[in-house]
């Protein structure tokens, strides 16, 4: 069965409609951004329904003279909305946008509006522990110790960003000297052309080298000790970089 978890009170009056209405042949829809667990919620509720996407006009029609209870996915992709005969039915259609208003309030009797994950922030915490567990086990990393906190947050594409950020955190977190020089060699024989390549691609290994100085020691004149330059080099290069 899907699981869905939301601390969100918008959410979970979202579930206590349909809820009250479960049992009922009315069709209603969910709308709201990309990855935010629409699909999800759906199966939630309705965990025997038939899921069907709407990128398939024909598919939906034929499942809607078979069944009476249907999943619709991704409904803005439908190309004949107004032509599908939803009486009697109970179908729960999860869409990205709204197409024509007038349509979608002919075709369903409830309309609800899903927030976004940042809307949603115990929500993002808790979709955030699951991808870590998750991606923890997929790359093997079980004996890295790092707070957290500390893994940024992308919500630009809510989940499947999340999820994203989350594993090149750790990707870049558990890379050893010849992981580093590896990706580079890859990315060096992708990218490299022009008559200044040495130049150009020693900024892949000074700029993040300044960076983590600064960062650490908190000091130019301590960094440039350790680096065993000049200090004028060091904000020469500061500057070049374009380092804050």
């Amino acid at each position: 069965m899907e699981q869905f978890f939301t601390n969100s009170e918008q959410v979970q009056n979202i579930i206590k409609g349909f809820n009250l209405t479960k049992t009922l042949f009315v069709s209603s829809i969910i709308i709201g951004e990309p990855n935010i667990g629409k699909k999800s919620l759906a199966r939630y509720l309705f965990p025997e329904a038939p899921l069907v996407s709407g990128a398939n006009q024909e598919e939906v029609e034929a499942l809607l003279q078979e069944v009476n209870e249907l999943i619709i996915t991704d409904f803005e992709k439908l190309s004949n909305q107004e032509s599908l005969d939803l009486d009697n039915k109970r179908v729960i259609a999860t869409a990205n946008y709204v197409g024509n208003k007038q349509i979608i309030d002919n075709l369903f009797a409830f309309i609800y509006t899903l927030p976004s994950l940042k809307e949603r922030p115990d929500d993002t915490a808790y979709i955030r522990d699951l991808f870590l567990k998750e991606a923890l086990s997929n790359l093997m990393l079980q004996d890295l110790d790092f707070p957290i906190k500390e893994i940024p947050i992308n919500l630009r594409n809510n989940s499947k960003s999340l999820k994203k950020s989350i594993y090149q955190y750790l990707m870049n977190h558990s890379m050893d000297k010849k992981n580093i020089q590896e990706a580079i060699y890859h990315y060096i024989l992708k990218h490299l052309e022009g008559n200044n390549g040495y130049k150009e691609y020693l900024g892949l290994y000074e700029k993040p080298l300044i960076e983590a100085g600064l960062k650490k020691f908190g000091s130019q004149l301590q960094l440039s000790q350790v680096l065993g330059i000049n200090r004028n080099t060091l904000r020469k290069k500061i500057h070049e970089h374009d380092i804050n």
